[in-house]
């Protein structure tokens, strides 16, 4: 078993306990699609993520995946970045997260943040406007460090 096999059966197993926690069920689909995503390098779209699964699921269809996706993201186990229409995990397995997103231009890695500080200022800014979020989404683009230097 390689050092990254590890890890995502690690992420997997504490996805597991996470929804055991919160009395929701990882079904073995939902493990799946979770397991895609986690070895996937970059953030997948709903229909590259089916493509996957269909190579072990062959009457995968898209309500399949999407009912898979929307439960990983209402338990906090992955993220959507909404300008790439993708989806990818939730590095920190935080449920209660505010992060920000970093999107490579040049070879489309997305880093995830979470800066507290940023999203309290952009609360206090939307509050002091008399605007009430209900959620916010930063993704900023630009190149990454190998990029940037190449």
């Amino acid at each position: 078993m390689t050092g990254s096999t590890r890890k995502i059966d690690e992420q997997l197993e504490a996805a597991s306990h996470a929804c055991s926690r919160s009395n929701t069920q990882l079904t073995e689909l939902r493990r799946t699609v979770l397991g895609l995503v986690l070895q996937a390098e970059r953030p997948l779209t709903a229909y590259q993520l089916l493509d996957r699964l269909k190579e072990t699921r062959r009457g995968a269809m898209p309500p399949t995946i999407y009912r898979a996706l929307d439960f990983l993201l209402d338990n906090k186990l992955i993220h959507r970045v909404e300008s790439l229409n993708a989806f990818m995990p939730c590095e920190a397995g935080h449920h209660d997260c505010a992060v920000q997103f970093l999107i490579c231009t040049e070879c489309g890695q997305v880093a995830e943040l979470e800066d507290r500080s940023v999203s309290q200022a952009l609360d206090r800014a939307a509050q002091a406007a008399g605007f009430r979020p209900s959620g916010t989404i930063i993704e900023i683009e630009g190149l990454c460090a190998a990029c940037a230097e190449a």
